[in-house]
């Protein structure tokens, strides 16, 4: 009797994990994330905090289970491209977070197209139209960011600018941005020079520059590479202001920079200067608890906006894999689509850069809300407007 008793029960057990099973699919399935971040090379400034930020997360992803296969690109295109059809096609991810810098996230773009993987880049590009439906570059494009900075130049009566950035698709973006400003008329740029990531001096391009005695440079460049053309001009005497882009937003940048990067403005996601945010400010919140958690762990100070990137991908993708798994398994080509779809219909998430809306044509989603404006002051960050 009590053998039939247990039969029974396990049966009615099995026929009622079945039914949940059949309502949702995705139950008890882990989701895989693959992450290719520049952890060593140029960007380790960006790809070290963003690795950290990932061995934070938690242990689940819109209610399931999550594994996270996480690889180092040192910067490097090639790597990025290897690394994104080893997640693809060893780990079958379901999703790729990466890369830190323009170049090695355009490789992985690529591969994400290719094998119709959806891609959360933690650096800002414009993806080639046939990449667009599976690649969601999440950072602050340039032209979200770029407005903030012409802004305060017209503000301040600035006529000439010259550029100097990366001879890279990232300097490339700045370029044309201000150059399009300078087509408006809002001013004119009398120098335009640009240097490797590698590099380890811009002597030359500095001289040029201070020749051409500008109101304004812009630097369009990322990480601690962003210091040198500060200190060439700081040691050639330049009084003019410095403006330079949110890539450079982390304390590590400030100290390679060292004195030379005093009174440079930026734009810069929120939560690096959350605690100076008004309180009604949408990121607040998401910004001030992501804070607490990386710098108890790091230390205070250690806070910069490339972690909180990779963090924001974890609360866009929490929000998406909850709705992708109501109907489809992990490890599928339907999952796939259906967390692309999900990304694409994300509707005003608060994160920690800003609010999230993204629709078929947009897919970084950030609009003003996401930018503050910045100023080094005694080396620190100093929240201007």
């Amino acid at each position: 009797m009590k053998r039939r008793t247990w039969i029974a029960a396990a049966a009615a057990a099995c026929l009622t994990a079945g039914t949940a099973l059949a309502q949702n699919p995705a139950a008890n399935a882990t989701v895989t994330v693959g992450v290719s971040v520049s952890s060593t090379g140029p960007a380790a400034s960006l790809g070290i905090p963003e690795k950290q930020s990932i061995e934070l997360l938690p242990a689940t992803l819109g209610g399931l289970p999550v594994k996270y296969v996480v690889l180092d690109d040192a910067t490097d295109p090639s790597q990025a491209a290897k690394n994104a059809r080893r997640l693809v096609e060893s780990d079958k991810a379901d999703v790729i977070i990466g890369s830190s810098a323009v170049p090695p996230s355009l490789a992985i773009a690529e591969v994400a197209a290719q094998s119709q993987t959806p891609q959360i880049a933690l650096a800002p590009f414009e993806p080639k139209a046939a990449q667009l439906p599976w690649v969601f570059p999440l950072p602050q494009s340039v032209d979200v960011m770029g407005g903030a900075i012409f802004d305060d130049m017209k503000a301040k009566g600035v006529k000439t600018v010259a550029f100097i950035g990366f001879a890279d698709a990232w300097g490339e973006a700045w370029l044309k941005a201000l150059q399009a400003r300078e087509k408006a008329g809002d001013f004119k740029i009398t120098a335009s020079e640009r240097y490797g990531r590698n590099d380890t001096s811009v002597t030359a391009q500095a001289l040029k520059i201070s020749a051409a005695r500008p109101d304004a440079v812009l630097i369009g460049a990322s990480g601690s590479p962003a210091s040198l053309p500060m200190r060439a001009l700081h040691e050639r005497g330049y009084k003019g202001q410095i403006y330079q882009t949110h890539g450079i937003a982390n304390n590590d940048y400030l100290r390679v920079a060292g004195k030379s990067s005093q009174g440079a403005i930026l734009p810069s996601g929120p939560v690096l200067v959350v605690e100076q945010l008004d309180d009604a400010h949408p990121s607040k919140a998401a910004g001030a608890a992501y804070v607490k958690l990386y710098e108890d762990k790091h230390g205070a100070g250690s806070r910069n906006n490339f972690g909180a990137y990779a963090w924001d991908a974890y609360l866009l993708l929490d929000h998406a894999v909850a709705k992708a798994a109501a109907n489809t398994q992990p490890g599928t080509p339907q999952f796939r689509q259906a967390l692309r779809e999900a990304l694409e219909q994300t509707s005003e998430l608060p994160v920690t850069h800003g609010v999230i809306n993204m629709s078929e044509g947009n897919h970084s989603g950030f609009d003003a809300r996401s930018r503050v404006l910045l100023q080094v002051d005694q080396g620190a960050w100093k929240l201007l407007k």
